[in-house]
C-alpha cells in the first residue's frame, strides 16, 4: 500500500519529467501523470515528492523533499538539471568518435561539486585507436580517477558482468555525447527498458509530452538499482562554480594547493606558483592544464546579458 504522509497525501518517485507534466511512481510501483501548482516547477528526475491525487488518472505534486544532491550544469542564460539524489555518475567516453577531454572534464567537476561518485566508462575498446584512447585517459587514471575499459556490443557479458555489482541498490546516471554506446548500455542492463518507457509515455496520455530528457529505469523487479539515462547537450558550463576555487575540484592540481607564494594564486602566471612548477615538471598533464586554463577564462568572464 502507498504511504500516507496526510490526508491523502503520498510519497512518490519522479522518473520523468517535462515543463510542469511529470510521471510520478508511487510506493507500490504505479506510475501516475502528476502537474506542479502554479507555473513554475523546480521538480528534476529522482525527486521525492509528496502528490496527491486529483482523479482517477492525474495526482497533483505537493511538496518536493529535501534533495541530497543535484546534479546540474550552467552557463550564463540558464541552469539545466539532470537529476536529482544520485549515487553515482558514469561518464560514457568512446574509441570512437573521439572524446572531447574539455567535456569530460566538466562531468568530473559538476559530479565533484555536487559530492557524487563518477566512474569513466571507456567504450569500444574492440575498436582498432583503443590505445590512443587509453593514452588520453591515463593522467585521469594517474590522478585515482576510476576508468572502466568495456566494449558493450563486442563483449556484452564482460560488460554486464563489470557494471552490474558496481551498480547495484544505487541510482546511476548515464552522462555521455551520442555515439558512445548510452542506448546499447541501458537495453544490455535493462531488459524490459522499451516497455519502461511505454509505460511513461501512457502516462503521460500516449506520448504527447515527450521530449529530451532524464528518464528513470530499474535495473531490477525490486527497484533496488536504477539506471538514468540523460538527454544529450552540446555546451557544459560551470558557472555554479567561482574560478578562485576551481583547482580545488581537480584532483591532479590539490596535492600543489598551497603550496604556492601567494595564498590567492590564480596558477595561471604568478612567481612560486607550486601548480606551474608540477606542469613543466610533467606531473600535471598539458592538456588537463590547457583545459583549468579555459575554464578560468570562462568562470572570469562577465556573463554577456
Amino acid at each position: 500500500m502507498s504511504t500516507s504522509t496526510g490526508k491523502d497525501v503520498q510519497t512518490g518517485l519522479v522518473v520523468r519529467g517535462h515543463g510542469r507534466h511529470y510521471v510520478v511512481e508511487d510506493t507500490d510501483g504505479q506510475r501516475i501523470h502528476c502537474l506542479t501548482r502554479g507555473k513554475k516547477s523546480d521538480c528534476v528526475v529522482g525527486d521525492r515528492v509528496r502528490w496527491q491525487r486529483s482523479s482517477d488518472h492525474e495526482g497533483v505534486i505537493e511538496k518536493v523533499d529535501p534533495r541530497r544532491n543535484l546534479l546540474f550544469r550552467q552557463d550564463e542564460w540558464k541552469t539545466k538539471s539532470f537529476a536529482a539524489n544520485l549515487d553515482r555518475l558514469l561518464i560514457l567516453v568512446a574509441v570512437d568518435p573521439q572524446f572531447s577531454e574539455s567535456q569530460l572534464t566538466r562531468a568530473l567537476i559538476a559530479a565533484r561539486s555536487a559530492g557524487i561518485t563518477a566512474d569513466i566508462v571507456l567504450n569500444k575498446t574492440d575498436l582498432p585507436g583503443a590505445d590512443a584512447a587509453r593514452e588520453r585517459l591515463a593522467p585521469y587514471k594517474a590522478m585515482g580517477q576510476r576508468v572502466l575499459e568495456l566494449s558493450f556490443k563486442g563483449r556484452p557479458d564482460e560488460a554486464s558482468d563489470t557494471l552490474r555489482p558496481l551498480l547495484h541498490g544505487q541510482a546511476t546516471l548515464v552522462l555521455g555525447p551520442s555515439g558512445t554506446g548510452k542506448s546499447t548500455l541501458i537495453n544490455l542492463l535493462v531488459p524490459d527498458a522499451k516497455a519502461q518507457v511505454g509505460e511513461i509515455s501512457q502516462a503521460l496520455n500516449s506520448g504527447r509530452h515527450t521530449t529530451t530528457t532524464t528518464q528513470w529505469y530499474w535495473m531490477d523487479a525490486a527497484r533496488e538499482a536504477a539506471l538514468l539515462d540523460s538527454p544529450g547537450f552540446q555546451e557544459f558550463g560551470l558557472r555554479q562554480i567561482t574560478a578562485p576555487d576551481l583547482a580545488s575540484y581537480m584532483p591532479d592540481f590539490q596535492p600543489y594547493l598551497g603550496e604556492c607564494r601567494f595564498h590567492n594564486c590564480s596558477h595561471r602566471h604568478e612567481p612560486g606558483c607550486a601548480v606551474l612548477v608540477a606542469v613543466e615538471a610533467g606531473k600535471i598533464s598539458p592538456s588537463r592544464y590547457r583545459i583549468y586554463d579555459e575554464l578560468w577564462d570562462e568562470l572570469s568572464a562577465p556573463p554577456k546579458y
